[in-house]
């Protein structure tokens, strides 16, 4: 399993998850995103579907019909009906069921820190884990570990 944690300083959540799904789509996999948040997972919505008008990325709750058809998936949870095998973790919680997937992105702001070192640190020594951390520098991504 591959994690990579993305330090928030600069662009918002919406933005980030939009550019990892973009990633992710380009690379034919299915996404899911999970925030506890209602707002949240609305705000990334609208993101995913205004990004790039030439090419939208078409999304969906988890809760609506067909969420098994969505290439991108909005959920409370980590059940990817989709099929997804990425993960991405918009509101910075790690939970059960993450470990599941071939790979997760953990997103988290300077508040959630302590939180994503104590998920870095579970981590160590794991061989079946590869662990990066991205952090923005001058307006790019810059991977850091």
């Amino acid at each position: 399993m591959q994690v990579d944690f993305w330090q928030l300083s600069h662009d918002p959540v919406e933005r980030v998850v939009a550019l990892i799904a973009e990633r992710t789509r380009a690379a034919n996999e299915k996404l899911l995103v999970v925030s506890a948040s209602d707002e949240q997972r609305a705000s990334v919505s609208r993101t995913l579907w205004e990004a790039k008008p030439e090419a939208f990325l078409a999304n969906g709750e988890a809760t609506a019909p067909h969420a098994d058809r969505q290439p991108i998936l909005l959920s409370k949870s980590c059940e990817a009906v989709n099929g997804a095998r990425y993960i991405v973790l918009a509101d910075g919680a790690w939970r059960d069921g993450v470990e599941g997937f071939e790979r997760a992105f953990l997103l988290f702001d300077e508040a959630g820190t302590a939180a994503a070192r104590a998920i870095w640190r579970r981590f160590d020594g794991r061989e079946d884990v590869r662990r990066s951390h991205f952090a923005q520098q001058e307006g790019k991504w810059v991977k850091k570990a």
